[in-house]
Parts: structure tokens; sequence; C-alpha cells
């Protein structure tokens, strides 16, 4: 059954969190230095201090719920390597780091790719271009394990390919139409195996039917709550990290047995950035 706003929404399930280990990177050098998203604009001001405190208490949120958080270093010249989640994609120890689209985030790469060689797992180059986690969100576990993959404005066709090959999962491409969900997981958001969360007006026509078919019971997010990048969320599959803005997102979650969480990012979105950004999933 195709789930609608208006329609009432699915009677809640039993959610379960499972600890996660997630990599962070304070936001020492953040500011907007450059326009590469519709969110960007390097004549409003930037309260660092203020930035730093509300990704503090994100990543201390993580810890109050029983998660683990890796550092990485952030680098002066690297004013986005605070979006932790473009740095690569991790799946069963294996890592495939990112090739961002624009040359001023590409010196991000070689320092996420470095640092998970030495956390131990086992990363590798990509061919083609890709911004990890951003366009890269992992639905399901073992041989039901799918990643549905973004594009239209960052991550590659070519990527979506590149990813089944090196992770042997099945791979869902999703065009992306709106600049300002340029990336997946500014538009949809992974709740727990089965279920996503995500704002049909980013799709494109092919990729909503796509959702409707493969996510039947979906939670729809309406334009006031995608605006504040509330589906850039993380979840543990109970709780769910997502922008304090996102009120009427939080209700919706509450109704389908989830605890959502809200925490204030809103520095951070000046960058275009939200809760996920700042978080790289480390799946063992």
């Amino acid at each position: 059954m195709t789930v609608l706003l208006e329609t009432p929404s699915p009677a809640p399930v039993e959610s379960r969190a499972r600890r996660r280990r997630y990599l962070m990177c304070p936001p020492d050098h953040f500011g907007v230095r450059y326009v590469i998203n519709p969110w960007m604009d390097p004549g409003r001001a930037v309260d660092r201090g203020l930035a730093h405190r509300q990704w503090d208490i994100l990543r201390r949120t993580y810890l109050d719920l029983g998660h683990t958080v890796e550092l990485i270093p952030a680098l002066p010249e690297q004013p986005d390597m605070v979006f932790a989640a473009n740095g690569g994609l991790v799946i069963d120890g294996c890592a495939l780091g990112a090739r961002f689209v624009h040359p001023e985030r590409a010196g991000e790469a070689p320092a996420y790719l470095d640092w998970l060689r030495v956390a131990g797992l086992r990363p590798v180059g990509a061919e083609h271009v890709n911004e990890g986690e951003g366009d890269l969100l992992v639905v399901g576990a073992g041989a039901d394990r799918v990643v549905l993959a973004g594009t239209g404005f960052r991550t590659s066709r070519e990527a979506h390919a590149e990813v089944g090959r090196r992770f042997g999962v099945a791979v869902v491409s999703l065009r992306l139409v709106d600049p300002r969900y340029y990336h997946l997981d500014t538009a949809l958001a992974v709740l727990d195996d089965r279920t996503i969360a995500y704002h049909p007006a980013a799709f494109s026509p092919a990729s909503r039917r796509a959702l409707r078919r493969l996510f039947p019971d979906a939670v729809l997010a309406g334009a006031q709550d995608a605006a504040v990048l509330g589906l850039n969320a993380v979840s543990d599959g109970h709780h769910v990290v997502l922008a304090a803005q996102a009120t009427r997102l939080a209700g919706q979650l509450r109704e389908r047995g989830y605890q959502p969480v809200g925490v204030d990012v809103s520095e951070l979105l000046k960058a275009g950035g939200g809760v996920k950004c700042c978080t790289l999933e480390l799946r063992p």
C-alpha cells in the first residue's frame, strides 16, 4: 500500500536500537568560504564557536545513546571536512574512499582514506566520483543489504556500479532533482533495516516510483521539515537523531514507534549540512 501524506500512518512496529560506531570530524576550521550548494553564502557570518558547541552536543548525544564515536583531525584548508559522511562508505570492514566532484573538497579524500586505513579497515580509492554516505545509504543487513545511491548533482552513475562490484551488494539508483537536496542524505533517511523516510519532491518521477515500490510504508516528510534538513538524520534502529527544527517529522517518527532525538545544528546548516552529514558509520 502506498502511504500518502494525507493518509493515516501504518501501525507502529517495535523498533530496536543497535549500537553503532561513528566517525566524526570537529569543525575546528569550519566556515563558508565558497559556494558549491544553494545553502552556502560566504557573505553570511558564521559563528565557529557556536558550530563547535552544536557539533559537540551531537557527539555527546551519540555517546549518551551508547554508541562509539571516533574522531579524525580537521585540516585547516578544508572547511567542509566536518561533514564526515562524505568521506567514504564502510561495509563489513571494507571501505570505498570518496572522490569529490568539487576541487574545493578534493583534499578531504586522502585524509579520510588514510584514517580508515590506520583504523584497521580495508580501504580502496574510488575510480569514479562518489561522495560517500552523502549519496550512498545502506538499508538492511547481510544478504538482504541494499545500497540506495543518489545521483544528479554529485555522485556519478558509474560510481553506483563501482559500489555494487566492490561490496557485492544490490544498488538502487535514485535521481535527485532539487539542488537544495544535492546529496541523497539530505532527502532520505534510513530508519531501520526495512524502513526509510524521504521527501518525494526531491526525486525524479521514476525514482519516486521506485521508492514507493520498494518502501510502501515509508515515512513521507513534508517540505517544511525537508527545508531544515530534517531528513539528514541518523538512526540506530530506534533512536532517530535529527534536526531539532523538524518537529512534524519528529511527530511522524514517534507515531511509528521510533524515538526522535532533536539536536540543533543550525550553524552547520549554513554550509548545507546537518546531523547525518557530520556522521560516517563504520560498519564492522
